[in-house]
């Protein structure tokens, strides 16, 4: 699977240990910045990475910052992502199931390496049930319009 990343300063740490574990599981990673720790703002970050996934050039994406909030709510505002921040595994699950979510966020500073290792299989593997819940779904896209 093609996967955007992109982080701040506070997610850059555990951004490259994602990305690592990724790429050794052989998904393809579009690395969106930041490439440091040197300070940087989350918003142009977490925007890069969104547009990926909303343009079709990666099917899912990733992002991090220290907390995930900031990060997640820039890449909301990209038409068409569905970005969900989640610290264990059934919001991971459950943002797949039934918001058919394209982006996870996930806060470095809550959450450690194997905690987020587990996220990102879980949020990878799962699938949109679709049924009911593409109306749903629907109603979400109607808000951007």
């Amino acid at each position: 699977m093609k996967i955007s990343m992109g982080c701040d300063h506070g997610g850059y740490l555990l951004k490259e240990h994602i990305k690592k574990y990724l790429t050794d599981k052989g998904h393809e990673i579009v690395d969106c910045g930041c490439h440091s720790l040197d300070s940087c703002d989350y918003p142009e970050f977490g925007g890069a990475a969104a547009r990926a996934v909303a343009s079709g050039e990666c099917e899912r994406g990733i992002v991090i910052c220290t907390s995930g909030i900031g990060i997640s709510i820039s890449a909301n505002k990209i038409r068409g992502i569905r970005c969900a921040l989640c610290s264990e595994p059934l919001s991971a699950e459950m943002t797949r199931r039934h918001n058919n979510a394209n982006m996870l966020a996930m806060g470095a500073g809550m959450t450690g390496p194997n905690m987020a290792e587990r996220l990102v299989d879980v949020f990878l593997t799962t699938e949109f049930e679709g049924g009911r819940h593409q109306r749903r779904v629907d109603g979400i896209a109607a808000l951007e319009k």
